[in-house]
């Protein structure tokens, strides 16, 4: 046994000790609200996505990936921790903080001897001070490069070049670690690019959760012409790796935060606010390239994944599930242990009185979506009162748009007034969706007496899971998102978060 631990022992240091030449560089590539089905592998007729369908094509392409939160910063805090965002104190929350005593893989990564930076938008929006942290989680910042004659609503950072900048400075024989983080496609658009690029509005598919109008069908090619900016960067990035012959030591990710910014989708655990585009290449590190796996992944398993295949073992406290097997494992089988994902939502943008969140969690699995709302009362998508959000605009959890709009001054219409009311109205404790028979979920089977026994099974299995990955919620511990600093902008000057309650009180 003394010689077995001996033999481990020096395998282990062997591991820790690879040249930067041996471990394979990091290119994490995230766009900013991206829903799954906008993508032209993922079968979108009219945006053009090439890098994306690039690394589909010479890798692996998800199509059951799952952002953690459907929200910037929370979503974020999961990737780079690798824990589900109840874990994670005030980082659950948009514009909030990482608290430092949670590890994050670039750190950990760095101590490996990889060399970290991002462009764009890395961990976002919050303030770093007050959980102790003077970099951003993602790495040193490389924005210096510009972009000329940018169109409104996009950003003039020059991402590819800042990554080149990035490489340009990385020491000999460093493995590197990157995030490639773009602002798009967030709001807001300039009115009208999609048709002035010549997009056919007839060919958009729009989702059943929208209002099928020329307004919503133009809002949304405007939406694709920011997604195709981001694939653009990142196409340039592959380029400057293939030029330096370092495209195939390189794990390449694409993936989005979270969904779309439209009514029903982003700030909610709908698929259109959760499932998101995933695609990973790695040279020869995958097993079958090309393939196309149904495996249900959360993106907080990135975090894990990266580490192992640097050699480093996950912290203990990581709730990810490191993707490191499913990529060498091209054979065809299905993976039992990812056959659902967890999402959930504190507090989005702060548009109710006292900065109340609207908790919620959920399950969802190949059939069915289960979801609860911690807190039924309140209003999802934020008050219809301006005065008491943040933002000061009404059901200020949803981004401003011309849909939006339509779906407000129109709620009273026939034909709009189901979809208004899904968007913005409140919604009961529990909801239960058929993924299979109803994709855009319409319809709420929680009261459905057919679907009782499937209710109470996923009730108890997403309690389960709670439980085990310490959800105060569930557990009993202290519940504090409604009571956290908010450091965003406050537009409603007269806007607070109510304070925190004395240990009396939360007793």
């Amino acid at each position: 046994m003394k010689l077995i631990g001996i033999a481990l022992t020096f395998m282990l240091s062997s591991l820790a000790s690879v040249s930067g030449a041996e471990l394979p560089n990091i290119l994490f590539c995230i766009s900013d609200d991206q829903s799954y089905w906008h993508a032209g592998a993922n079968g979108d007729p009219v945006v053009k996505t090439p890098a994306f369908d690039r690394i589909a094509s010479e890798g692996i392409r998800f199509t059951q990936a799952f952002c953690d939160a459907p929200t910037c910063g929370p979503s974020r805090s999961a990737i780079l921790t690798g824990q589900h965002i109840w874990r994670l104190a005030e980082a659950g929350n948009i514009h909030s903080t990482l608290p430092v005593r949670f590890a994050t893989y670039p750190e950990l990564l760095q101590k490996q001897g990889y060399f970290t930076g991002f462009t764009g938008k890395g961990w976002s929006p919050g303030r770093l001070e007050p959980g102790g942290r003077t970099e951003n989680p993602a790495g040193k910042d490389y924005g210096k490069r510009r972009l000329k004659n940018t169109k409104p609503g996009i950003a003039n950072k020059d991402y590819a070049g800042n990554f080149s900048d990035f490489l340009a400075a990385r020491p000999a024989n460093a493995p590197f670690c990157f995030w490639l983080g773009t602002h798009e496609p967030h709001r807001g658009y300039q009115l009208g690019a999609g048709l002035a690029a010549g997009k056919d509005p007839t060919k958009v598919v729009v989702p059943k959760c929208l209002p099928d109008t020329p307004v919503v069908r133009s809002d949304i090619l405007d939406y694709y012409t920011e997604v195709e900016h981001f694939d653009r960067m990142v196409e340039q990035a592959l380029n400057l790796l293939e030029q330096k012959a370092e495209l195939d030591n390189t794990i390449i990710v694409i993936t989005s935060d979270h969904g779309m910014p439209f009514p029903r989708a982003k700030a909610s655990l709908y698929d259109t606010g959760t499932h998101v585009p995933l695609a990973i290449r790695w040279g020869n590190g995958i097993d079958r390239p090309g393939r196309v796996s149904d495996a249900f992944v959360n993106l907080s398993d990135l975090a894990p994944t990266f580490l192992e295949t640097a050699g480093i073992t996950p912290p203990s406290d990581m709730t990810g599930r490191s993707l490191l097997e499913l990529l060498r494992n091209g054979k065809t089988k299905t993976w039992p242990e990812r056959d659902h994902a967890l999402i959930a939502m504190e507090r989005h943008d702060g548009c109710r009185k006292g900065g109340k969140g609207y908790p919620c969690r959920a399950l969802r699995t190949s059939r069915f979506l289960f979801i609860i709302n911690h807190e039924p009362d309140r209003w999802p998508s934020g008050d219809p009162d301006p005065s008491v959000c943040a933002r000061a605009i009404p059901y200020g959890e949803i981004d401003t748009s011309p849909t939006k709009t339509l779906m407000m001054e129109k709620s009273d219409e026939p034909e709009l007034q189901k979809l208004s009311q899904l968007a913005f109205g409140r919604r009961p404790a529990e909801e239960l969706y058929d993924v299979l028979a109803d994709p855009w979920q319409l319809e709420n089977l929680a009261d459905n007496p057919d679907y009782s026994a499937v209710l109470t099974g996923l009730r108890k299995r997403l309690t389960q899971r709670l439980i085990e990955t310490e959800d105060p919620r569930q557990t009993g511990g202290a519940v504090l998102w409604d009571f956290y600093p908010y450091y965003g902008l406050r537009r409603n000057r007269n806007w607070k978060v109510d304070p925190l309650p004395t240990k009396a009180e939360s007793d």
